[in-house]
């Protein structure tokens, strides 16, 4: 028997829930957010990316690469995925190439809270264009994917984790500069 698979029973009352039953309840939960979903869902299988609207199921936090590679300490690809997996404690984030920017889906109250410098909160009323589900790696049909990809629906990164790695990310990037600084003197 072949297609989707339900939660599997692994000892009395723990179920398991496999990668692609969660993956396929994460691209359900993020369609909510599109205009049209017949179209969200086309346009991730022809395109890889689809428009949904920030602010209605969640915020998403636009963060400069610089500030989560800095953190990271490095800029090997996969280094980096499984740094942020572990630092944003398994909270979706995806890479936009076009932008140079990160984008971490949290909650919708961290619109109304977010004040970092240099990062933006993208509630209600912004458009973003999200890579499919499926798309956890640099892919040819479209500038973006998943980093960490969500675990299941609505779940979201704290966004008191996510503060505390942007401001590790900016400390390491002021440390650098200074140092740089300091040497050019």
């Amino acid at each position: 028997m072949t297609g989707f698979q339900g939660p599997v029973e692994t000892e009395p009352g723990v179920l398991v829930h496999s990668r692609r039953s969660r993956e396929a309840g994460a691209e359900t939960w993020l369609i909510l957010a599109a205009r049209d979903a017949g179209e969200a869902r086309r346009d991730w299988a022809e395109h890889g990316v689809a428009l949904l609207r920030c602010g209605t199921s969640f915020t998403a936090v636009r963060i400069p690469a610089d500030i989560f590679l800095a953190a990271a300490g490095t800029t090997d690809r996969a280094a980096v995925a499984d740094y942020l997996s572990t630092a944003l404690d398994g909270g979706p984030c995806f890479f936009d190439g076009s932008s140079q920017s990160f984008y971490v889906l949290t909650p919708l109250s961290a619109a109304s809270r977010w004040d970092i410098p240099n990062t933006e909160a993208l509630g209600a009323d912004y458009f973003l264009g999200v890579p499919a589900t499926t798309i956890t790696e640099p892919h040819p049909r479209c500038a973006a994917y998943w980093v960490v990809p969500m675990d299941g629906p609505a779940a979201l990164c704290d966004p008191d984790i996510l503060r505390w790695l942007v401001t590790r990310g900016r400390i390491q990037l002021s440390e650098a500069a200074a140092l740089e600084a300091g040497e050019d003197a």
